[in-house]
């Protein structure tokens, strides 16, 4: 007869038991996160970031703060633009829209989307082709909301001016050089053309579209 791994009556804790276990996890979550002052363009955040994962969950990545300095910079050429952002994460919030992950079947036909925004998304080298796929979909199919709206006119004073529709990324996070260039090259072979605007910020659009 084999002896047992563990005994059924430790499924079944004491009160005591159960309150200490539940005081100890609250101690321990107190104790995994850190507050972090991070500065944006125009104002000071304290942003209280969670270690589970010391390169990866739960913390703001250098991507961050490029965009959002460039967005600030630029403010110009997207103000007026209806957009939605892709995201590479499955917490709590997203979890409603979880049937509309990267690759699958987009619930909309008609994208009315003129742009699209990422932060720090090639992480996963796996998933480029079904991102990919998504991000075409978006461009290529997209759908003016208003019929009359046209794009503005490009200015003299050296704004940037993004087509429309326009998929917009700031890519920080350092991998291989080699995966990375997995994604612009799959972009190019998808008919996206790919522009660096600096800053590691990256203007994609579907190629000819100059609009």
């Amino acid at each position: 007869m084999e002896i047992a791994l563990f005994s059924p009556s430790s499924l079944f804790s004491e009160e005591d038991d159960h309150t200490a276990t539940r005081e100890e996890a609250i101690s321990e979550t107190q104790e995994t996160y850190v507050e972090r002052k991070h500065q944006f363009p125009g104002m000071e955040l304290v942003v209280r970031e969670f270690s589970f994962h010391q390169l990866n969950a739960n913390l703001l990545w250098p991507g961050t703060f490029a965009f959002a300095e460039w967005l600030v910079q630029n403010r110009s050429c997207i103000e007026g633009r209806h957009a939605i952002e892709l995201g590479r994460s499955n917490e709590i919030p997203v979890i409603p829209h979880i049937k509309h992950t990267w690759g699958e079947k987009f619930p909309n036909t008609d994208p009315d989307w003129d742009l699209i925004i990422a932060s720090d998304i090639l992480l996963y080298v796996k998933q480029y082709a079904n991102l990919i796929q998504t991000i075409s979909f978006l461009l290529k199919c997209y759908k003016p909301r208003d019929r009359k709206v046209v794009p503005p006119p490009g200015n003299d004073a050296g704004c940037i001016v993004l087509p429309w529709p326009a998929f917009l990324m700031s890519w920080r996070r350092r991998i291989g050089k080699e995966d990375e260039q997995l994604f612009f090259n799959g972009c190019e072979k998808a008919g996206l053309d790919v522009q660096h605007l600096g800053s590691r910020v990256y203007c994609i659009k579907p190629i000819g579209n100059d609009g």
